[in-house]
């Protein structure tokens, strides 16, 4: 996702200057539009026992809805995970788009089918912005929480530098078709990269609950071992206790 970010950059940068300074690049590049509607994608686990993984995502979320609509700001919400799903359908918040099974088995198919109907409605003008938002793997202890922002794509024009090879280069099709293709297959990139890196997220996240909570286990065992001991201890002092009362009143 990220070379192809860079070979758009580029692209555009070059188109720039085949062009005049006024070539139209679409809306997949114009960071001035005003926001009137945004699109959160966020994704979350198909399955619990996994710690805060979900929920560290969930109040992103919550708090993106707040700050969106506290600016007056449309928010749709399109949720990948059974987790996420349930708890906003819990809490009554409406979902443009709803997909479970996709978290928990990604392939690229699944990514571009969802993420197909999105960069329609931005292209379509229906919404203003996307961002992405879940929880990505960092190492085997931590997660890393990510938010993006997929749709408009930010370009520094200013810091690429123009290939020779690439002036050259004269597209069959329409320069803005070709634009166009490269920016779909941006966004699939970048949706299908976030399933994978979720599920490698909530796989470390599961293994140090269930760790946790194996530890957890041992240690209550080892508890309620000594209490018993102790118990045990009790009882047997008080049997002799009496035994050996009972010895010394028969004397």
């Amino acid at each position: 996702a990220n070379k192809i970010n860079e070979v758009l950059t580029e692209i555009a940068s070059n188109l720039n200057k085949m062009k005049d300074d006024n070539l139209d690049l679409g809306r997949a590049f114009k960071m001035d539009t005003e926001i009137k509607v945004v699109d959160i994608i966020f994704v979350t686990a198909d399955k619990g026992l996994c710690g805060g993984f979900n929920m560290a995502t969930i109040r992103e979320v919550r708090n993106l809805i707040k700050d969106y609509s506290a600016r007056g700001i449309k928010v749709n919400l399109r949720a990948v995970g059974r987790k996420g799903i349930d708890y906003f359908n819990f809490q009554n918040v409406e979902m443009l788009q709803k997909e479970i099974g996709v978290s928990s088995a990604p392939t690229y198919e699944k990514a571009s089918h969802f993420i197909t109907s999105v960069f329609e409605d931005f292209i379509d003008e229906q919404t203003d912005k996307v961002v992405l938002v879940y929880n990505g793997f960092k190492n085997m202890l931590t997660q890393e929480l990510k938010v993006k922002t997929l749709l408009p794509i930010e370009m520094h024009c200013d810091a690429v530098k123009v290939s020779d090879s690439m002036m050259e280069i004269e597209p069959e099709d329409d320069e803005r078709d070709v634009l166009d293709e490269l920016v779909k297959k941006y966004v699939e990139f970048n949706m299908f990269y976030s399933l994978i890196d979720s599920l490698s997220a909530e796989h470390s996240a599961r293994m140090q609950a269930m760790d946790n909570a194996t530890n957890n286990a041992k240690q209550k065992v080892n508890d309620l071992t000594v209490q018993f001991n102790k118990a045990r201890q009790a009882a047997i002092t008080t049997e002799l206790i009496e035994i050996i009362s009972g010895v010394e009143s028969l004397k």
